[in-house]
């Protein structure tokens, strides 16, 4: 009986040990609590699940926003120091999470703050496509 114990202790032990283990956001992104997490920059509830961004930066702390100009002025214009290891961004035709930098963005949707770029995984057929480092210099340029 005693053995039993032991062995029960131990396991519970591990089980606990194992679940404290830091998840690695740079290989896959951390869940989004839609309509209660916030943006870093704007402070607005995420809910737009085709918008939606996150920064992981080089310590593993994710920063979470609701439109691709959240991030880019949130970093240009608040937060230089932080450097992105990894940015997610929802695909616009999907909401499945894809690597930002790699994405294809078009111009002219409607996205929560209004910078109007919208992120694909495969690049569309028609009309201008742009870069992730395009879109982050044209939202640089915006007046906000």
């Amino acid at each position: 009986m005693r053995g039993y114990r032991v062995f029960l202790v131990l396991t519970l032990f591990f089980i606990a040990l194992a679940g404290c283990s830091k998840k690695d956001y740079t290989k896959e992104p951390a869940k989004m609590h839609w309509d209660r997490d916030m943006c870093a920059r704007c402070k607005m509830a995420i809910s737009e699940r085709k918008f939606a961004v996150q920064g992981v930066d080089t310590k593993g702390k994710v920063y979470k926003f609701d439109d691709l100009g959240c991030l880019v002025m949130w970093q240009a214009k608040e937060h230089p120091e932080v450097k992105f290891a990894k940015i997610w961004i929802t695909d616009s035709k999907t909401g499945e999470w894809i690597d930002a930098r790699k994405a294809y963005y078009q111009k002219g949707c409607i996205t929560p703050m209004g910078y109007g770029f919208c992120a694909y995984k495969d690049k569309p057929t028609k009309g201008p496509v742009y870069t992730y480092e395009e879109v982050k210099e044209l939202i640089k340029k915006m007046k906000r």
